[in-house]
């Protein structure tokens, strides 16, 4: 028996295997460009907020039609995963169906919810296509979705019909094959789904169907190791990073604003008290806000990783909604963008950070951030437990203490309140002065 498909399949793999490994640590590089946080206070709360929101999809089903169709894509991605530990055996000892006389009549039951969910996904695919090129939902339609972002959406649905097409196809041809005796192909207990499409097969000769199931099989595996390099690149590595992403959620209460440790040093140190970390004040005084990745969080920028693009935040915004330009969905891909292009220039040798560009002025506008009302309404809709609002308060910090670039108006809020600790211009002594007004009013 020949070994050269063995010898190929083991070259494909290894191929694949090398460039996901190179991308997963590009991406890792790139994440940890920004500052280090550590977020491993709550397990028991993290554990089980990714249980629920990553694995259980919680906040999806706010809008229960799409996510049904979601959910039956992603059990499907589960289950269905399970029968590549077969291909992937099969295709490294040369064997067919390895599991099939281990499980029995179980493998046919096995096989038939395999098929179920592949017509799932068929059929999900279908209805998410007509969503966004029929039906047009707004929230696909907006102007940071045109070009690639909306052809990366259209492509992966695309390649998942093929893939579970290929599916079928290769299980048509396989029991076909079967019934007519030939060797090394299992007759299994009837599949109900890929039976429809024998009919389509059947006037064909045995060499035929062994090229067409063959075929099938190659290109199902190819495509799904193909598929797992294209994900990286895609706005679809939520599938793996909402996992790490709901865990290093921000667990305090939605409308707690982060201090800032650099002012607090300040501080510290103006009044001779030991900062944080240590006994003596730091060397260079930190910046205050971000102006580049370097500057946010790494969560932040895993934020900007897991984003799936699906505009729910965007949907939420009060700001987009009056027509501002302010788009969270905008905001998480901005920073993706700007991480790859960092991340890109490092590994050719370029000047990476030191490249005259940064995240606020050359991606992000201060128009778009003075937009947002800090509502959390971004926060509350991601599905993944993103956090769009941190990275904007950290870019408009930067503007307001680095540049003194806040709107005039701002700039008068923020003197009256660092002198009468109100919006307002009155003394704090006359805080209460309305009410006296109001009381002497009544009682004319």
């Amino acid at each position: 028996m020949s070994i050269l498909p063995q010898i190929i399949f083991v070259l494909v793999l290894a191929v694949a295997g090398y460039i996901l490994y190179k991308r997963v640590s590009f991406l890792r590089r790139n994440i940890f460009l920004g500052k280090g946080e550590t977020r491993n206070d709550q397990a028991d709360q993290r554990w089980k907020t990714m249980f629920l929101v990553a694995f259980g999809q919680k906040k999806m089903f706010k809008n229960f039609i799409p996510a049904i169709l979601h959910l039956l894509i992603y059990v499907a991605f589960v289950i269905i995963n399970l029968e590549v530990l077969e291909f992937i055996i099969d295709g490294l000892t040369g064997s067919h169906r390895i599991f099939a006389p281990v499980l029995g009549t179980t493998y046919g039951v096995a096989m038939n919810i395999f098929e179920f969910l592949a017509i799932a996904v068929l059929v999900s695919c279908i209805a998410f296509l007509i969503r966004r090129n029929v039906m047009k939902v707004e929230r696909f339609t907006k102007p940071e979705l045109k070009g690639w972002p909306a052809m990366d959406a259209n492509l992966i649905l695309v390649i998942e019909i093929i893939l579970m097409l290929a599916i079928l196809t290769m299980n048509a041809t396989d029991q076909l094959l079967a019934a007519r005796g030939v060797e090394k192909y299992t007759l299994l207990n009837g599949l109900f789904f890929s039976s429809m499409l024998q009919p389509l097969f059947m006037g064909m000769g045995d060499g035929a169907l062994v090229f067409i199931e063959r075929f099938a099989w190659w290109f199902h595996i190819i495509g799904i190791l193909a598929f797992a390099v294209y994900v990286t690149y895609s706005k679809h590595l939520h599938i793996f990073l909402a996992f790490p992403n709901t865990w290093y959620s921000n667990l305090k209460p939605k409308g707690e604003m982060k201090n800032m440790p650099e002012v607090t040093n300040e501080v510290n140190m103006m009044l001779g008290i030991a900062t944080e970390g240590g006994t003596d004040p730091p060397a260079e005084i930190g910046r205050f806000g971000a102006k580049d990745i370097n500057d946010l969080s790494w969560v932040n920028v895993m934020n900007a990783y897991s984003c799936t693009e699906c505009g729910r935040c965007t949907a939420e915004c009060p700001a987009n909604l009056t027509g501002k330009k302010l788009s969270p969905r905008k905001i998480m891909m901005d920073v993706r963008d700007r991480a790859e292009e960092v991340g890109k220039s490092l590994d050719t040798g370029g000047p990476g950070l030191e490249d005259g560009k940064s995240l606020l002025g050359d991606y992000i506008t201060k128009e778009e951030i003075n937009a947002c009302t800090t509502c959390n309404a971004c926060v509350e809709a991601c599905p993944v437990n993103i956090d769009p609002l941190s990275i904007i308060l950290q870019l408009r910090r930067y503007v307001a203490m680095e540049e003194s670039g806040t709107p005039a108006q701002w700039n008068a809020m923020f003197q009256n309140m660092e002198t009468s600790f109100s919006p307002w211009k009155f003394s704090p002594s006359d805080r209460f002065n309305w009410a006296d007004q109001v009381k002497n009013e009544e009682m004319k």
